[in-house]
C-alpha cells in the first residue's frame, strides 16, 4: 500500500466517525432536554468519571493515555451543545445585550475619575487619554481606586494592569478578586523613566533612588550600574518625584516621567533609563455599571476551574473550537485555598459575536466561580 491508500482508509474511517459523532450529539441534545425538563444539572461529574473508567477497560494498552483526552473533549462538546439548545435564558447575556443597546455612543468628556498617586502620575496620563476633561480624584493606593468606583464616589477608575517589560501588576490582579467592577476601555501608554533630582544634584552624588516597584523592575539594568545606591520602592513614580522635590536633598533621586519633572521642578540626571525603549503599560478604565461602547472587540473574564486534571485544557479547547483567540491568560493563587487559582482571560473577539455570547452563558453555568469583566476596545 502507498500513502494514497492509507489516506483513503483514513477518509473512510473519518466519515464513519463524523456520522457517529452527529448521532452522539443528537442523543446528547435529547438528554439535555430531559435534564432541563426535570431540573437536573447539565454536568454529571460522577457519570463522566464512570464513563472514562468503563472506556479504559476496553481500550488497547498502547492507546490508554489518549482515550481519556478524547472522551473529555466529547463530554465538553456535549455539554456545550446541551446549553446551546436549552430554552433557559441567561441573565448575564441579557445584561450584555442591554448594555450594547443602551450605552452611549461615546465616553463622557468630563466624568469623575479615581486614579492612584499624585499629580504627574502615569495613571493621570492614561486618564487623560480616555477623557478630554476628567475630574481626577487621586487615591493613596490601588484598592482605594476600586473602592471609590464601587461606592459610587467616582464614575470611573484608572488602574495599571501590566507592563510589556515587567509583566503583570500582581497586586491589581489580587484586588480584582475582591471587588466588583467592569472594564469599559483600555489603553497602552508608552512609559519613559528618567532619573530626576533637585537642581544642583549630580549622578555620582546620588545615594538613594525612589520609585514604584514596577518602574524599578523596568529600569533594573540602569540601576544595577549605579554604585553604592540604595533603591527604595514607594507607592507611585509621581509620589517619588514629589518627595524628592520636597526633601531639599541633592543626594536622592526618583525614577519618574518627564511630566513629573516639569510638575515638581526637577532636573533629569539620566533620560529614558528603562531596560527597553519598547516599554508600554496597559491601563484599564473601570466602572461600577456595565457599559459597552461601539467597537468593543476584547472581552475579559475571571473564573475558577475545578481542581482536577485537564480542567484548564478543556476550557482552552472550548475557546479553540469556537474560533476565539486568547490574548492573555493570567493565574493568581486564591487566598486560603491550597493550590487553587483564579484564572483571568482576555479574549480577542467582538462582543457582537453570537459564539461569544453563548460561551459566556455556558461558562456562567459550568464554572465554580465566573465573573464577566466587560467588553471594550483598546487604544494605543
Amino acid at each position: 500500500m502507498n500513502m494514497q491508500d492509507y489516506r483513503e482508509q483514513i477518509d473512510r474511517i473519518d466519515a464513519q466517525l463524523l456520522d457517529l459523532f452527529a448521532q452522539r450529539m443528537d442523543v446528547a441534545r435529547l438528554i439535555g432536554e430531559y435534564k432541563e425538563a426535570n431540573g437536573l444539572a447539565v454536568r454529571d461529574p460522577e457519570r463522566e468519571r464512570q464513563k472514562i473508567l468503563s472506556v479504559l477497560d476496553n481500550t488497547p494498552e498502547e492507546l490508554r493515555e489518549y482515550t481519556p483526552l478524547l472522551f473529555s473533549v466529547l463530554f465538553e462538546l456535549s455539554r456545550s451543545y446541551q446549553y446551546r439548545n436549552s430554552e433557559k435564558k441567561s441573565e448575564l447575556t441579557e445584561q450584555i445585550r442591554n448594555a450594547i443597546e443602551n450605552t452611549d455612543k461615546m465616553l463622557s468628556d468630563n466624568p469623575s475619575v479615581a486614579c492612584q498617586g499624585v499629580t504627574g502620575a502615569n495613571s493621570q496620563a492614561a486618564c487623560e487619554k480616555f477623557f478630554r476633561y476628567p475630574k481626577i480624584f487621586f487615591c493613596s493606593g490601588f484598592e482605594s481606586v476600586f473602592q471609590a468606583v464601587e461606592k459610587g464616589l467616582c464614575r470611573y477608575g484608572v488602574i495599571p494592569l501590566e507592563n510589556s517589560n515587567a509583566g503583570s501588576v500582581n497586586m491589581v490582579y489580587d484586588l480584582m478578586m475582591k471587588h466588583h467592577f467592569y472594564i469599559v476601555r483600555s489603553v497602552r501608554l508608552k512609559i519613559n523613566h528618567n532619573l530626576l533630582a533637585l537642581p544642583g544634584a549630580t549622578l555620582s552624588g546620588i545615594r538613594e533612588v525612589y520609585s514604584h516597584e514596577q518602574a524599578i523592575q523596568q529600569s533594573s539594568a540602569f540601576l544595577a550600574g549605579l554604585k553604592d545606591v540604595r533603591v527604595i520602592p514607594c507607592e507611585n513614580t509621581a509620589t517619588a518625584a514629589k518627595m524628592v522635590a520636597e526633601s531639599g536633598r541633592t543626594d536622592i533621586a526618583a525614577l519618574a516621567t518627564e511630566r513629573s519633572r516639569k510638575q515638581y521642578g526637577l532636573i533629569s540626571l539620566a533620560d529614558s533609563v528603562q531596560n527597553t525603549d519598547n516599554n508600554y503599560t496597559r491601563f484599564i478604565c473601570i466602572s461600577k455599571n456595565l457599559e459597552i461602547y461601539p467597537g468593543a472587540n476584547r472581552t475579559s473574564l475571571m473564573m475558577t476551574l475545578p481542581h482536577e486534571q485537564g480542567s484548564l485544557y478543556r476550557m482552552l479547547s472550548r475557546f479553540y473550537a469556537l474560533g476565539i483567540n486568547l490574548n492573555k491568560l493570567e493565574s493568581r493563587p486564591i487566598p486560603e485555598r491550597e493550590f487553587e487559582f483564579m484564572f483571568y482571560f482576555d479574549l480577542d473577539t467582538p462582543v457582537y459575536s453570537p459564539n461569544l455570547i453563548k460561551l459566556i452563558g455556558e461558562l456562567q453555568e459550568t464554572c465554580e466561580f465566573f465573573q464577566y469583566l466587560g467588553s471594550y476596545s483598546e487604544e494605543v
